[in-house]
Formats: structure tokens, C-alpha cells, sequence
């Protein structure tokens, strides 16, 4: 068909979407707001929304009309927020983290990886779900799940709940580690690579 003729169905695929974008929109925007009130700064946006989303979904529920532009927000705006957020790396910043810290990363990452998927395995965990949980705790949290999806396929419910996972495990070590640093004994320097190795979202 020629741009003249397709271009209703365009516009009224695109109106379909406009609802849930902006009440994905909303909640995003409402987690930051959120996170300007004392004693919640500890909590990332990110998980601010997932909890903000939850208790829309279970308390009004999901209608209809917001179901494309959410699914659209998660599948497509999802994916370009994380294609950004690789573009702001830059080869300098991986030339001052040094062979060293390249390593560490490699060898984290790997390990974190294959640990996680034997023991899914082993607690009878679907294949896919604990592929996921994997990715996301090995290198970079809820981005990691969204873009390691596309490949393993798994289902909206898995992602969520891997989503999930991570970020609130992400963001309890990020309470409780520098907890820890002194009773370890462990400098700055050190403390920096252990918690940037091993928290996912912050390295």
C-alpha cells in the first residue's frame, strides 16, 4: 500500500498506544516524585515503579485500552532506554578500569552466570525464568532481563518476576553493604571493587 493509504492505520495503531505510554509515563514519574521523600532515596526508581505498578494492577486493575502502550513501553521504549544507556560507555571508561578490573568483571559475570543457572536447575526453576535471573544478577539488573529476552522468549510473567528479583535484591544489598565494609576490614579501595563487581546496577 502507498504511504497515503496506510497512513489511517498508522495513526490508529499509534492512538491505541498513547493511553498506556502515559500511564507508564505516570508511574515512572511518580517513582521519582516518591523518591524525593525522606528515608525512600534508598530505593531505585525502578523498583519504586514495579511496586507502584503492582499496586495499580491488583487494586484497579489492568484495563484493555492500556494494554498495547504498556506492552509497547516494555517491549520497544524498554530496549531503547537500554541502547542508550550503552552508548553513555565510552572506551576511556573501560581503559581506566584497567585489565585488572576487566577481569573481574569477566570472571564475575561468568561465574554469577552459570552458578545461577545450575542451581535454577537444581530447585526445579524453569529454564528460561532462571536464564533471567541469571542475566540480571550477573550484569546489570533489570536491563539485562529485558535485553536477554528478546533471545530466551520467556513469558511477560517471568520477566516480571525476574525484574523483580533482581531489583530487590539489587537494592537490599545496596542497604547492607556498606553495612559491611568495616566489620570485613575492607578500605575503600577495596569495598569498591567488591561491591561494584557483585552488585548488579551500580559496577
Amino acid at each position: 500500500p502507498t504511504l497515503a493509504q496506510a497512513a489511517p492505520s498508522l495513526f490508529h495503531q499509534a492512538r491505541a498506544l498513547v493511553p498506556g505510554v502515559l500511564i507508564t509515563a505516570a508511574i515512572a514519574g511518580l517513582a521519582f516524585a516518591v523518591r524525593s521523600l525522606p528515608g525512600v532515596a534508598i530505593l531505585s526508581p525502578l523498583i519504586l515503579s514495579i511496586l507502584i505498578g503492582m499496586t495499580v494492577r491488583n487494586t484497579v486493575g489492568s484495563p484493555a485500552w492500556a494494554r498495547p502502550g504498556a506492552t509497547f513501553s516494555m517491549r520497544r521504549l524498554l530496549r531503547l532506554g537500554i541502547i542508550l544507556l550503552g552508548l553513555q560507555l565510552t572506551f576511556a571508561q573501560v581503559q581506566a578500569v584497567g585489565v585488572k578490573g576487566v577481569a573481574i568483571i569477566a570472571l564475575g559475570l561468568v561465574a554469577t552466570f552459570v552458578v545461577t543457572t545450575r542451581l535454577g536447575k537444581l530447585f526445579g526453576v524453569d529454564a528460561k525464568l532462571a536464564e533471567l535471573i541469571a542475566a540480571g544478577t550477573s550484569i546489570c539488573g533489570a536491563s539485562a532481563v529485558i535485553a536477554t529476552n528478546t533471545v530466551t522468549r520467556a513469558t511477560d510473567e517471568d520477566a516480571a518476576y525476574a525484574v523483580a528479583c533482581v531489583t530487590i535484591f539489587g537494592s537490599i544489598a545496596m542497604a547492607v553493604y556498606p553495612l559491611l565494609a568495616a566489620p570485613l576490614g575492607l578500605d575503600a579501595h577495596h569495598y569498591g571493587l567488591w561491591a561494584g563487581a557483585s552488585i548488579h546496577e551500580i559496577a
